[in-house]
This record gives C-alpha cells, sequence and structure tokens, in this order.
C-alpha cells in the first residue's frame, strides 16, 4: 500500500459524449412505428365499438368516446415522431452510445468490457421493410439494457459481429 495514489482528475478534460455524431434510425422504421400505432388502435377501436353497441345506456358517451379516441391517436403520432427524431446510436472504440426521449433526452453509454450477449430481432412489419433490431445484455438483468430498433438487416448484423469480437477479445 505504500504506492497508493488518489489523485484528483479533471472533469473538463474527460471525453463528451454530446459531441458524438448519432446515426438516426432508418426512415422505413417510421413507417414501422405508424403500422404498429394503427393496429394497436384498430384493435382498442373494436374493442370499444363492441362496448357501445351492446350497451345503449351509454349513447351521448359515444361521441365524447369517438373525440377522445381520435384526440388520444393524434398525441400517439405527434409524441411517436418526436421521438422518432430523437433517437440516435453511435459505436465509438471503447463503449456504445443510445440515445431517446421525448421531452427529456437520455443517453445510455455501455462499455464493451459489459457486454455480456447480443440479439438480433425482426418483426413481420420491420422484416417487410429490411430492418431489424440489436439488443445489448449487459450482466444483472433479464432484459435488454439497449435495443436500437430501424436499422437495416445487414447493417444490425454487423453491429452484432463488431459487439460479439469485442465480447471475445475480453475472455
Amino acid at each position: 500500500m505504500e504506492n497508493f495514489t488518489n489523485t484528483t482528475i479533471d472533469t473538463t478534460q474527460l471525453p463528451r459524449f454530446e459531441e458524438v455524431q448519432f446515426s438516426k434510425l432508418h426512415p422505413n422504421h417510421w413507417k414501422v412505428i405508424l403500422i404498429n400505432t394503427a393496429i394497436t388502435f384498430f384493435v382498442l377501436a373494436i374493442v370499444a365499438g363492441f362496448l357501445f353497441y351492446f350497451n345503449e345506456e351509454i349513447e351521448e358517451a359515444r361521441w365524447h368516446a369517438l373525440i377522445a379516441f381520435v384526440v388520444l391517436l393524434l398525441v400517439t403520432i405527434l409524441f411517436s415522431r418526436i421521438g422518432f427524431k430523437k433517437r440516435g446510436f453511435a459505436f465509438r472504440e471503447h463503449d456504445v452510445l443510445f440515445q431517446s426521449g421525448i421531452i427529456a433526452t437520455k443517453t445510455i453509454v455501455i462499455p464493451y468490457n459489459r457486454v455480456q450477449h447480443v440479439a438480433l430481432h425482426e418483426g413481420l412489419a420491420s422484416r417487410y421493410f429490411g430492418l431489424a433490431k440489436v439488443e445489448i445484455f449487459t450482466a444483472g438483468g433479464s432484459s435488454s439494457d439497449i435495443e436500437i430498433p430501424g436499422i437495416e438487416k445487414e447493417q444490425a448484423e454487423n453491429i452484432k459481429q463488431l459487439l460479439m469480437g469485442k465480447i471475445q477479445k475480453q475472455l
């Protein structure tokens, strides 16, 4: 313990993730978001339709429910669009970054030496547009730490290979 040092770190000299150029999600991912939103609201409309069809006592609430439904749909589309535009990802020499948010921006930074597992997923709509989602897992959780959707499948496979190579170097 005679060589122990505990010098102060100059935090102004640390690398800044804010200066990183983030890659945006593929433009076709917006179409995937719209398709998923349409399916969700279609199911909600069917359920609401059955409720109002079989319960005639709430006839005056039908118009209020319809207006609320349309407003909710428009707000969902608006927030989805804002969230889509704010998402981005970057791969640096030692870590991966993912940025998201609607009102506040959240940036997740995961060093490669923490990555335990990488998965590639394609949903039905994403597959139609040639897109995939990369999920990056670290130790200590059952769900992924970063999900990067809306990446072209070939690029997603390259990202998975890059991350798997980084994991192999650690072993």
